[in-house]
């Protein structure tokens, strides 16, 4: 049991991206920028594909474990596409949201983005993409309720998603609470919001929070929020896609920061 001075143990899904599939898995091993951790093989799967990753795998010094497929199965998240392995990619900009806050000095800002049962996982991978190239400080992906990080989220956003800047909690509700205990401002983007994300000043701490693409925000969401928020619309446009919203969202908060 860590000591009082030890912060918990990190959980696996908050340090690694698990990609699975012959194809994704060779593709991570062979790009130099990303480490990877170890691959895990189905003690049943063969094939000249198997033998070139166990072959780029042992050129890079990466471990690689025998399991049983439906241990394969389970460590992927996916029974249907996992293809009997698996690896797990290093992405060092993923921590719990709470790590995060903890380093935060007394007088510094963040500018964050929320997803709240964002389901799309097309969605979730441009508003990594996105959020990254804005240099926004993270984008909290709540452990439920969201698509997890995998080779389609990965896909969607060209690859950035292992070194975007990802913080984890159990749930956005959870996620929230811990932002504003930390003086941390908590907006929802809403249709139904008078202020606006464009006019409206914003504190030096902010998070805004983008909701599910059909329903928008959770009611157990909005119970968490400082306020709401509108994009400004025009010409009888009723709303965005949530990766336009997050785009818009990202860039207005790298203008604001702008010294």
């Amino acid at each position: 049991m860590p000591s009082p001075s030890q912060p918990p143990a990190r959980s696996p899904k908050d340090t690694f991206i698990t990609v699975y599939g012959r194809k994704p898995v060779l593709e991570a091993l062979a790009d130099p920028a990303l480490t990877v951790d170890k691959v895990v093989v189905a003690d049943t799967a063969r094939g000249a594909a198997l033998a070139e990753i166990q072959a780029a795998a042992r050129a890079r010094h990466v471990p690689v474990q025998r399991a049983s497929a439906h241990r394969v199965k389970v460590l992927a998240g996916n029974g249907r596409h996992d293809q009997g392995v698996l690896a797990d990619v290093v992405a060092p900009r993923m921590r719990p949201v709470t790590e995060f806050l903890s380093a935060l000095g007394p007088d510094e800002g963040c500018a964050l983005l929320v997803l709240d049962a964002v389901t799309n996982p097309a969605n979730v991978g441009m508003v990594l993409r996105t959020a990254t190239a804005a240099g926004l400080d993270g984008v909290l992906l709540p452990r439920r309720g969201v698509p997890s990080i995998d080779p389609l989220v990965v896909k969607a956003s060209a690859g950035v998603a292992f070194r975007a800047p990802v913080l984890r909690a159990a749930t956005a509700v959870e996620g929230c609470a811990a932002l504003r205990a930390a003086g941390v401002t908590v907006l929802g983007l809403a249709g139904d919001a008078t202020g606006s994300l464009l006019d409206d000043p914003l504190p030096p701490r902010v998070a805004l929070v983008l909701g599910n693409e059909t329903d928008g925000l959770s009611a157990a969401v909005r119970a968490e929020l400082d306020g709401t928020t509108a994009i400004p619309m025009h010409n009888g446009v009723e709303s965005l896609n949530v990766a336009s919203a997050a785009a818009v969202a990202s860039y207005e908060l790298m203008r604001l920061r702008r010294p």
